[in-house]
């Protein structure tokens, strides 16, 4: 894993960063349109969104000028902690109401909402502006100079929450998206929940009616990735996030779904809690309204007793409840002790007497809104947090156990978010989240009446939400189970049952009486997915096709057979294999097929799918130590694999592993060949450039390819081009590169009598650069041709330098050669 600041990020964090940098390369001749470059990740929350962002920041623009636009105050504060973290030390202030806050103050940013002091502090300098969406005017009028100080582009705008600048392309938030208004080199949207939009054109009211309702939809192109949700807009141009002009390409993309399967996200089982509509007869005298209101509360009373029930059935501890209007937020917490009390004074050994209740609104200040999730889980028993849109997006709090979604109104992306609070968990936990769905029946609802009953719509809006997100989940429950002992039981897993003796801890849809899983799966067949599709299925009927055509089963990772990714899919059960989740019978399955589990070379296959995933990315097996593919640090791996030994001491399977290395990338050894990893993959990226159309002329220091400045090296090669090896010249001819013609230079200075001059300051720049080079190489001393860029954005000829004091090295002290030494360097010892 690589350390990038305080923070270590993990192999999922690597590769999203690697593809965002990849993504926002600066092309040859600097080329760069004139709405800048764009790109988009999408992934489930909770995996670290603004730990990518801030970590690609540092490589796309470390030393110039951010911007980071966050929908929240909340989110403000924490997003400038994490970036703080993550690396980003340098000058920084926050566009947003929050000023004279201690906590921005403590961070060192200072706060500000006038343009003016905006441009006067920061117009030109570099700087990390952190803001909100509603300060957008203050940027826009700070960029256009109207009082004659105007602010310089952005290097990068990186955009949280970016669906919520989706729609209306006319609103204020999409503002954003307008270069003339907030004028950026490059723009990087993160999200977890993408929003699909689409015009709505003139139509009936009837037929308006049905294209207003929501539906989900599937991309073709893209099938097995997130599932999209499609919404009616009425009369303007849509802002949606499929319009690559807008959002730019998704260069990264883990599904909820994914996410939950690698172990990043917890499993998570529904619970619904089926209540009794109350019976409220209207008062006279008030009318409608009263009824109305004596109807809510009634409600409201029935599901606080419903959660704390529901608590204390399935051992949860904290727990939030999602709300659509403050007040009930509000009343839903003042009241629960009361409830509390009640339930306990019936059965003290099942409730405790005092349950911990707080709530959060839009209008709290910041102040309070921190004191309340201080509290929230703080002390032992059971804690409930009533919430009404403050909590859906990013603000991370202490860990819970459930969510509770009293009101499900919102559309699948607040449903999502909303169910995100549950399931973040620490690596390898294990944990199961809980999501509580209550129901109201009307009186006389029967179990079988589901089908035709009504009353299972907000549990409908749950599974229409998460199935835009975790499509393969909530299609399971499509499939009835065979298992009949478990007719009996309250419970429907989704998934095969368990194999003997295995402990369940898939996905299970429970409500508080039973139900036949074959009536449950009807339900959802008509109701919720009206598709009779199984990705299991699907997986195992593409796995045989190609055994049969192939006679094995080594499907390369990025295989698509038939439309269906199936590399992906196989490396899906393996992983599942390894962690013991699959069930005894998918395993016999795909034995049957030919899968290989656990043999001596399973790891290495592994790991030798992942460098085929990297090589089809990057076009190059010379990939820096910190690099990842399929949630491999194939970096690391590849590194180890050079090194003398790393194949495997057998000698047949040590020549084996190295043709199918070189099957891949005939150069994935370049030290073999005499030069550095580092100068294969700078030349791998420049044949990219070439091949992709560049002129040679066009290749400038600048020109950047998966994050690397191609143009800057390519100077070095023309400029050291005595220094290297005839090969190195001979590949670099092929490509029309030839050695720089050199100004003529005066004679240098005779040196004084005391020898060059010692200057201590040069050295320990020295050192830091070969530092560098040695944590990102893992090891190795850097031929004459590196240069290093170093954390204040100077270069350093890191490997001249070190040429230099091999030369010198008569009069280096002995603390210098020891931190030479220290660092590989052999003569120095």
């Amino acid at each position: 894993m690589q350390k990038t600041g305080d923070i270590v990020l993990r192999p999922h964090q690597e590769e999203a960063v690697e593809a965002i940098v990849r993504g926002l390369d600066i092309p040859p001749g600097k080329r760069i349109p004139g709405a800048g470059l764009r790109a988009t990740v999408v992934a489930a929350c909770g995996t670290g969104k603004t730990f990518m962002a801030a970590a690609a920041a540092l490589r796309l623009a470390r030393g110039g000028r951010v911007l980071v636009l966050l929908p929240t105050l909340d989110l403000l504060t924490q997003t400038a902690r994490e970036w703080r973290a993550v690396g980003h030390t340098g000058p920084a202030v926050a566009v947003c109401s929050l000023e004279d806050d201690v906590h921005l103050w403590q961070l060192d940013v200072r706060s500000t909402t006038s343009a003016p002091q905006l441009a006067l502090w920061h117009g030109r300098s570099p700087v990390t502006v952190y803001a909100t969406y509603a300060s957008l005017p203050v940027l826009a009028e700070a960029h256009r100079g109207e009082d004659g100080l105007p602010m310089d582009v952005f290097d990068l705008v990186v955009v949280a929450a970016a669906h919520r600048t989706s729609g209306s392309a006319g609103k204020a938030w999409a503002d954003v998206h307008h270069q003339e208004v907030i004028p950026a080199m490059r723009r990087l949207y993160m999200t977890a929940t993408p929003r699909i939009w689409k015009e709505r054109p003139p139509r009936s009211r009837t037929e308006r009616g049905l294209y207003e309702a929501q539906v989900a939809v599937v991309d073709e192109e893209t099938a097995g990735r997130t599932r999209r949700v499609r919404d009616a807009l009425p009369c303007e141009l849509a802002c949606s996030m499929d319009d690559e002009k807008v959002f730019g390409p998704v260069v990264y993309e883990l599904s909820l779904a994914s996410a939950v399967s690698r172990g990043l996200l917890a499993k998570y089982q529904i619970v619904v809690a089926e209540l009794t509509d109350p019976v409220v007869t209207p008062d006279r005298l008030v009318g409608e309204e009263r009824y109305e209101e004596r109807l809510r509360g009634e409600r409201l009373a029935a599901m606080q007793a419903a959660l704390l029930e529901t608590m204390a059935a399935h051992g949860l501890k904290t727990t939030i409840t999602f709300h659509h209007r403050t007040i009930e937020a509000e009343a839903f917490a003042e009241d629960l002790p009361r409830v509390a009390a009640r339930l306990h004074s019936v059965d003290p050994v099942r409730h405790p007497e005092r349950v911990w209740a707080g709530w959060r609104g839009g209008e709290h200040q910041g102040d309070r809104r921190r004191r309340v999730l201080e509290d929230f889980g703080r002390r032992a028993g059971r804690a409930v947090l009533a919430n009404c849109k403050v909590l859906s997006e990013g603000v991370d709090i202490r860990a819970v156990d459930s969510v509770a979604l009293i009101d499900p109104k919102g559309s699948s992306v607040d449903i999502v978010q909303a169910i995100g609070r549950a399931l973040r968990q620490a690596p390898g936990q294990g944990k199961m989240a809980t999501l509580i769905v209550p129901v109201f029946l009307e009186e006389g609802e029967k179990p079988e009446d589901i089908l035709s009953s009504n009353s299972y719509g907000p549990l409908i809006r749950v599974l229409e939400g998460l199935r835009a997100h975790d499509e393969r989940a909530v299609e399971m429950l499509a499939i009835p189970q065979e298992n009949q002992k478990r007719l009996a039981e309250p419970s429907l897993p989704i998934g095969p049952a368990p194999a003997e003796g295995e402990e369940e801890t898939r996905l299970l849809l429970r409500f508080a009486a039973p139900r036949d899983p074959a009536l449950i799966a009807k339900w959802i067949s008509y109701l919720v997915l009206n598709t009779e599709r199984q990705d299991w299925r699907r997986g195992v009927e593409a796995a045989h096709r190609y055994r049969q055509r192939e006679a094995q089963l080594d499907v390369p990772y990025e295989h698509v057979e038939d439309a269906y990714p199936l590399g992906r899919w196989l490396s899906d059960q393996r992983r599942a294999y390894r962690a013991k989740t699959m069930t005894g019978e998918h395993a016999a399955e795909l034995e049957l097929l030919g899968i290989v589990w656990d043999t001596a070379d399973a790891a290495f296959a592994e790991n030798l799918a992942a460098a085929r995933a990297y090589y089809a990315l990057h076009g190059t097996l010379s990939a820096p130590r910190h690099a990842t593919a399929l949630d491999i640090p194939i970096g690391q791996w590849l590194t180890n694999v050079r090194r003398p030994g790393g194949l495997g001491k057998d000698p047949g399977r040590a020549r084996r592993r190295a043709d199918q290395l070189a099957a891949i990338d005939p150069d994935w050894n370049p030290r073999e060949h005499g030069w550095t990893v580092d100068w294969q993959r700078h030349h791998a990226h420049l044949k990219q450039l070439l091949a992709g159309g560049a002129r040679l002329k066009d290749v400038v220091p600048g020109v950047t390819r998966h994050g690397e400045d191609v143009g800057r090296w390519l100077a070095s090669q023309r400029r050291d081009w005595d220094r290297l090896i005839e090969e190195q010249r001979r590949r670099l001819g092929e490509l029309g590169v030839n050695k720089a013609v050199r100004a003529h230079k005066a004679p240098a200075k005779a040196a004084t009598k005391s020898g060059p001059r010692k200057d201590g300051t040069a050295f320990q720049k020295g050192l830091e650069a070969l530092r560098q080079y040695v944590e990102r190489e893992g090891g190795g001393v850097p031929g004459r041709t590196v240069v290093e860029r170093l954390p204040d954005g100077t270069e350093h000829r890191t490997g001249i330098w070190i040429a230099n004091q091999k030369a010198r090295r008569d009069r280096l002290d002995a603390e210098q050669l020891r931190a030479l030494a220290g660092l590989g360097v052999e003569w120095a010892v």
